[in-house]
């Protein structure tokens, strides 16, 4: 069955938001937004799930008598999840996985988690891991008795309109150390944490949960057959117009705040965790080897200030890590070799810096064939310019990307990917040169 009109509920930190995408184009015909804001607890900071719901039947309602609606998906952030009682009402709100409470166990939690070679899932503060958040609330011995299922975010909306239960392996897939991408069965922690009966059945996020109820129906206007799809991690629905559109191997290089490199179908390699390096889990299934770097902050600092480490003469370079913490190099302190000349100079070395710690990252995760860059730095020409260099076939993204566009694939039978623009270095030699200084000096190995 062909969806025209694909409503995709796109959760995100920020914004809550109801996109209705043309499924021939993966344009955004229509879109309304509410803030995501946490509110105070008791028991624990907390998103307003009523609110959104409210504002997302009424969004339905808007879109479905003005456009018309034929399929619904769900795209939300990761880290979280929803616990329901037996009756499927909230057996408490749903954490914010930036409330601290789950570091006041964090020792505790360490004892009990399964190691990286498991799980694929780096240590991360806060309730940046899931299995954190719920070591930490199940503490609550009242609650922990309560909770009879426990559904993943994206798929507590499918869950309201639908009545199925279920979660996806995008969601347990994203550092929660519930999941062992290889197997693609839950980790040992399910059962440590005595959820192997109430962690709600995994699927593939393209998977059909089912039809909207009746109520749901008779609210909004729309059909009482409208399918709902399972749904998928917000990262992941970025990366599944590519998955889903080109044959393998590739990477994709999403570039934002964080420059996340996802290698699909790559070299084996052995991930470590002490360099920014995780598994994330694709809409197929399929385990991902990822690394980042917080590039898209770095180049904010590194353009105001000079972070200068040295006075030696000769090429600018900037050394890592401007971010520390972070990254391939974590506990190196970086900046740039001497004081830029001027604008132009310290613009060309902040690209170069961010296109080889690109390489650096697409190295440490065994990518092979072909490099599709998305966002911001796919308008960069000189950080193309390295990057294409060191890695040969380059691409800047054509693609319509994001997160609304990635959830309605989700319900679309056939999709070509349209080739972005290929990358010709306008140096090779030069460019592999400066490249091979850069790590003289860092000491990388290959």
């Amino acid at each position: 069955m062909t969806h025209r009109r694909i409503a995709v509920i796109d959760i995100g930190k920020t914004n809550a938001k109801l996109a209705l995408v043309d499924a021939a184009t993966l344009r955004e015909l229509a879109v309304e937004t509410r803030p995501n804001t946490v509110l105070p607890g008791p028991p624990w900071p907390h998103f307003d799930l009523d609110g959104h719901w409210d504002f997302l039947l009424d969004a339905l309602t808007r879109m479905q008598a003005e456009h018309g609606i034929d399929a619904i998906s769900v795209t939300t952030h990761g880290a979280a999840a929803v616990l329901l009682d037996k009756d499927g009402a909230l057996a408490a709100p749903m954490l914010d996985y930036e409330h601290t409470g789950p570091d006041t166990l964090a020792a505790e939690y360490d004892a009990i988690r399964p190691p990286f070679a498991e799980t694929g899932s780096p240590r991360l503060p806060m309730g940046l891991n899931l299995g954190a958040q719920l070591h930490w609330q199940l503490q609550d011995a009242d609650l922990d008795a309560r909770v009879a299922y426990v559904v993943t975010y994206p798929q507590y909306w499918g869950y309201r309109l639908t009545g199925k239960l279920a979660t996806d392996v995008t969601s347990l897939g994203c550092h929660t150390d519930l999941w062992n991408p290889w197997t693609g069965q839950p980790s040992s922690l399910v059962e440590t944490l005595g959820l192997t009966d109430r962690l709600a059945p995994a699927h593939h996020s393209s998977d059909v949960l089912g039809t909207i109820t009746p109520e749901i129906a008779a609210r909004t206007g729309l059909s009482s057959d409208t399918p709902v799809a399972c749904g998928i991690h917000d990262s992941n629905a970025s990366l599944y117009p590519h998955l889903a559109g080109r044959s393998a191997p590739f990477s994709v290089v999403s570039t934002g705040t964080w420059v996340i490199a996802m290698a699909v179908s790559g070299a084996p390699v052995t991930l470590d965790p002490a360099r920014d390096t995780l598994v994330n889990v694709d809409a197929q299934g399929g385990a991902v080897p990822s690394a980042r770097f917080m590039g898209g902050r770095e180049y904010e600092k590194l353009r105001q200030v000079d972070h200068a480490t040295g006075t030696s003469e000769g090429d600018l370079f900037c050394l890592p890590a401007i971010e520390p913490g972070t990254g391939p190099f974590p506990n190196r302190a970086g900046g740039f070799t001497r004081a830029p000349r001027d604008e132009a100079e310290r613009g060309l070395a902040i690209s170069r810096y961010l296109a080889l710690m690109t390489d650096e990252c697409l190295s440490l995760i065994g990518a092979r064939g072909p490099v599709i860059v998305e966002g911001p730095f796919a308008r960069n020409a000189d950080y193309l310019d390295m990057l294409a260099a060191l890695r040969g076939t380059v691409e800047a993204s054509a693609s319509a990307t994001g997160t609304s566009a990635g959830g309605a694939l989700l319900l679309v039978e056939a999709y070509h990917e349209e080739a972005g623009r290929a990358v010709t270095p306008s140096d090779s030699h030069a460019l592999r040169a400066y490249a091979a200084a850069w790590k003289d000096r860092i000491g990388s190995a290959r």
